[in-house]
């Protein structure tokens, strides 16, 4: 959680086995422009060139996240570093060593972050976090689940989203060919929506 302090290991600049300290200064940052799926811890421990692939650790000495980018105008340290979280890490690893490749789920649609307007008009609270779907896949999994364009998803399998970046890698890391529940609001109704998912090309 935001303010829990964190240890960051790795070896900037080559000088191996470094530890600094920090706090988590917030979750589920994306946009970044690092990778198509992000959803990194951000941290003020120190990190530098040579820092990313290290743990970041918590107090009680447990993995939670690994060490991949810091923002920075010098080249250096400013105080803004940002690492993986641990579940999704752990994810792709156990896919690597079962299959030897990362496959992730695929919906087929393209979205983003609901604005008030949208919100509004379904009769949602402005504050509600959501996903709106700006277009539906020609034979994508979502087509054939009957979703559309300016439907607004609340909800997934029973868990509140956290926006469209939240929506995208809960997605990517489901199971190919199960199935998920969208809670959705179109023409200011609620409707729950089952699609089989399928693989990522």
């Amino acid at each position: 959680k935001t303010g829990q302090w964190v240890l960051a290991f790795g070896a900037p600049y080559e000088f191996i086995q470094s530890v600094t300290a920090g706090i988590i200064s917030a979750t589920g940052r994306h946009a970044l422009g690092i990778s198509d799926y992000e959803d990194y811890i951000q941290t003020d421990a120190a990190i530098n060139p040579g820092n990313s692939g290290g743990p970041l650790v918590n107090t009680n000495g447990e993995a939670i996240g690994i060490n991949t980018a810091f923002l920075t105008q010098t080249g250096g340290y400013m105080g803004i570093g940002f690492a993986i979280p641990i579940n999704i890490a752990r994810t792709i690893t156990e896919q690597l060593l079962a299959k030897g490749k990362v496959t992730r789920a695929w919906l087929g649609i393209a979205m983003q972050d609901a604005d008030i307007d949208q919100l509004t008009a379904q009769n949602l609270p402005a504050t509600t976090q959501a996903a709106s779907v700006l277009e539906v896949k020609e034979g994508s999994p979502a087509e054939r689940a009957g979703l559309q364009e300016g439907d607004i998803i609340i909800n997934l399998s029973g868990i509140s989203i956290n926006g469209a970046a939240d929506l995208r890698n809960r997605i990517a890391l489901s199971t190919p060919d199960s199935d998920i529940d969208l809670e959705l609001f179109r023409n200011g109704q609620k409707q729950l929506v089952r699609v089989r998912l399928s693989t990522l090309k």
